[in-house]
């Protein structure tokens, strides 16, 4: 269902027939313009929310925040699109020191510190393995959603864990979809910044079988729209739902509904992220950046 110029009509596992049994899971909506935040520091402001994987905070910063972590169960990243955020990062695997922001850090397990300063906005995704950080989220507690699988951690780094940094100015390709990275936990695709709204004749209404989309929108305004299928069971059934939302905001797209996303204003930026990665983009070629440093799964992951 996706428009002839969209990348992604050539994946193939979007196009399989499939059947799905409820109760299905409506999205997690987080309106951070209009919520309070949940952590808060001089200079900065921070809004935490999860998903069935996933832990997302969004910094809103004009001064100076450390965030620290100590024993780390996993890899986490850190990036910003703002290129007068500075970042210093101190891990037991490498640091770096005033680092330019519009760059993307994998953060290796273990103990580290993220300062951030400047003016911007700093997002850091972990993995919901870290229970002192989905107890902060404002949604601690989600319903169980039957049709995502157990997490599945990819196989360990090229040459070992440790800091890495990946600079988010890549030029658009033809045939390329966005700028994907990942590491062994997460993948985020930093789609490029629109300048004019979308063409409602060039929508992608696509669903995905068995992991939720993290729609992360750092500028702009835009409307997702959502349907469930139909199933023997009424009781099961679910009306539409039509999302709007400012900037920042998160919104959990969850298997296995049929999704869309408009944007609206002049200028947007929005980031898909994923938990663990999806194997179907890991294996276009050329799609993920960094596909070198990380190898693929060993099983496929839909």
């Amino acid at each position: 269902m996706f428009d002839d110029s969209d990348p992604r009509k050539a994946l193939t596992s979007t196009s399989k027939e499939r059947s799905f049994s409820g109760p299905f899971c409506g999205p997690e909506v987080g309106n951070f313009s209009q919520e309070p935040p949940q952590q808060v520091g001089d200079g900065w402001q921070a809004w935490m929310m999860r998903c069935t994987n996933l832990v997302v905070r969004l910094v809103r910063l004009k001064g100076t925040a450390t965030f620290a972590r100590a024993g780390q169960l996993d890899e986490y990243m850190v990036f910003s699109t703002d290129a007068d955020v500075r970042f210093d990062i101190e891990t037991t695997a490498g640091t770096v020191s005033d680092h330019p922001g519009n760059h993307l850090f994998v953060v290796p397990p273990g103990d580290s510190s993220v300062t951030v300063r400047g003016s911007g906005q700093v997002s850091f995704l972990y993995t919901t393995r870290s229970a002192d950080l989905v107890a902060q989220c404002a949604n601690p507690e989600i319903p169980a959603n039957p049709n995502i699988p157990p997490f599945q951690q990819w196989p360990d780094p090229v040459g070992g864990f440790r800091l890495r940094a990946y600079d988010l100015d890549v030029p658009e390709q033809d045939g390329r979809f966005g700028r994907i990275f990942r590491c062994t936990t997460i993948m985020v695709n930093v789609l490029p910044r629109f300048t004019a709204p979308r063409d409602a004749s060039k929508v992608s209404p696509h669903y995905h079988a068995s992991f939720e989309q993290v729609s992360l929108t750092l500028e702009g305004d835009f409307e997702h729209f959502l349907r469930w299928p139909w199933t023997s069971d009424m009781v099961e059934w679910l009306p539409d739902r039509h999302v709007r939302c400012a900037s920042p905001s998160v919104t959990v797209l969850p298997p296995p509904a049929i999704h869309t996303t408009l944007w609206t204003s002049e200028a947007t930026q929005i980031v898909d992220i994923f938990s663990p990665p999806r194997m179907d983009f890991s294996t276009k070629d050329g799609w993920v950046l960094n596909a070198e440093d990380y190898p693929l799964a060993r099983t496929e992951i839909e």
